[in-house]
């Protein structure tokens, strides 16, 4: 048998940050050491369909080639077969799972909100990333905002509401907005990452037209005020006792940092470290890890923030559970430049996500009753 670590990567997936996956899963299978770890790919497609290849023996050429597109569901076959049909087989082979540990490369809905996170857990098999409760609360940016505000952290304004209530009342949320945020505003989905459906509006048209397209991708929509602020960020490593890298900043290509300029265009200026004082780093690194701990995150995550520009203040924009490792992605590079590399990185992750699931081995799920 073996002595590599068996290695599980889930990318793909029923998300409008499919592409952004495929990407993410190109970049980890290139930083792999294969001389370490034996990885088993497992693609969902955008229909929620599973498939799986061979375990890698070496580094995907291209996106294309993780989705295997020769090998079609067959008709009537359960959605999951290709996951679970292979711990079958590796159970009745004498071996206690098809994986060591999983690594979900999902991002957006169905991978980041917890529901992955919820079926790993049901399997009892060790995944890298944030647990149930911090994928959903980080994926709600409603639910988010409100955690972050009993902990006292300082966010800008923001409104909520769901399509139900848009529908009977818009008028109303309409004025709510004008009276409490003004313009400009960035109305988003609730439940979305990648900047998918985000949208600048700068009069009530544009506001309306964004509530529309941002309720094509989500039943709540959030709406914030504008803050003229630079954008910084921070990457987040561990479980009980974790660890902030550099501050870094993003210098958007587009009038905000939107998907294309995120994975598109490569124009975005990251600087690394951001040139900010000491002192301010310091206090958005605190900030970070709090938020990491409000969440209950484990693993990694990328906290984002506004350093407004007139003064200096921090607004918390959001966390983001699984952060993006294209060769754009602000995570990896933030650790690269702490000190820690892309493959040690990848290392460290596969060890908290192990670690976390021996010590929920020793905790109690049943009583009897006397």
């Amino acid at each position: 048998m073996s002595d590599k670590i068996r290695v599980g990567l889930i990318y793909g997936g029923k998300s409008g940050e499919h592409e952004v996956s495929l990407q993410t899963a190109l970049a980890v299978t290139k930083a792999f050491d294969l001389n370490k770890y034996e990885v088993q790919p497992f693609y969902i497609t955008k229909h929620g369909e599973w498939r799986t290849g061979p375990a890698l023996t070496g580094p995907a050429p291209s996106a294309a080639a993780l989705t295997f597109a020769d090998q079609a569901q067959q008709e009537g076959s359960f959605a999951l077969q290709p996951f679970f049909g292979t711990v079958q087989e590796a159970a009745a082979e004498g071996n206690k799972a098809a994986v060591d540990v999983v690594f979900p490369l999902l991002h957006g809905t169905f991978g980041e909100d917890g529901t992955i996170q919820g079926l790993l857990e049901m399997a009892n098999i060790p995944y890298v990333g944030a647990g149930v409760l911090a994928s959903a609360v980080g994926m709600d940016k409603v639910m988010m905002k409100k955690v972050f505000a009993q902990e006292g952290l300082p966010q800008c304004v923001f409104r909520h509401f769901t399509r139900s209530q848009w529908e009977k009342d818009n008028a109303y949320f309409l004025m709510e907005i004008e009276i409490s945020i003004g313009y400009p505003c960035f109305v988003k989905p609730a439940n979305l990452g990648s900047s998918v459906g985000i949208s600048k509006a700068r009069n009530r048209d544009e506001l309306i037209e964004a509530i529309r397209l941002a309720f094509q991708y989500d039943r709540k929509v959030i709406v914030e005020e504008f803050i003229n602020a630079r954008e910084v960020e921070v990457a987040v490593l561990g479980n009980e006792e974790p660890q902030a890298s550099v501050v870094g900043e993003i210098v958007s290509s587009n009038e905000f940092y939107d998907y294309k300029a995120k994975y598109i265009d490569g124009k975005s200026a990251m600087i690394i470290p951001a040139e900010i004082s000491p002192e301010l780093s310091d206090q958005i690194r605190d900030l970070a890890i709090r938020a990491y701990l409000a969440v209950d995150g484990t693993g990694l995550s990328r906290l984002d923030f506004f350093l407004r520009k007139d003064d200096n203040k921090i607004f918390i924009n959001e966390i983001n559970t699984m952060p993006g490792f294209t060769p754009f992605s602000m995570y990896p590079l933030l650790w690269q430049e702490s000190g820690k590399p892309y493959r040690e990185l990848l290392d460290d992750l596969i060890r908290l996500a192990l670690q976390r699931h021996a010590d929920k081995q020793g905790l109690v799920y049943s009583f009897d009753l006397p």
